[in-house]
């Protein structure tokens, strides 16, 4: 078992690239004190708490979802509540794997 599995991010480098190919957008759902400490470049922050209210939002732009945080917990959360919402989401598991991921 992976170190993203303890946490809940089993997505490959190879699905997040793919998403991002795809023109997702990359949600942080960590707090905006994290958020401020280093982010993907080009991220919305969105923290957890607060992502129900930017449902609509973000079903509006029609894009695919990257959801990242510190370790992949908060941001399994995050997939899962926007696929529940029918956004396709998936989880990018730490910040820094996903902008590791960024051409």
């Amino acid at each position: 078992m992976g170190i993203f599995n303890l946490f809940g991010s089993n997505t490959s480098v190879s699905v997040i690239e793919e998403y991002l190919e795809k023109n997702a957008i990359v949600i942080d759902v960590r707090t905006v004190e994290e958020f401020e400490d280093g982010h993907v470049q080009g991220s919305k922050n969105i923290p957890l708490n607060q992502i129900g209210a930017h449902i609509e939002e973000l079903r509006k732009l029609g894009k695919p979802v990257v959801a990242c945080c510190r370790s992949g917990a908060r941001s399994g959360s995050a997939a899962t509540i926007l696929k529940q919402h029918g956004i396709d989401a998936i989880n990018g598991g730490p910040w820094g794997n996903v902008a590791n991921c960024i051409k």
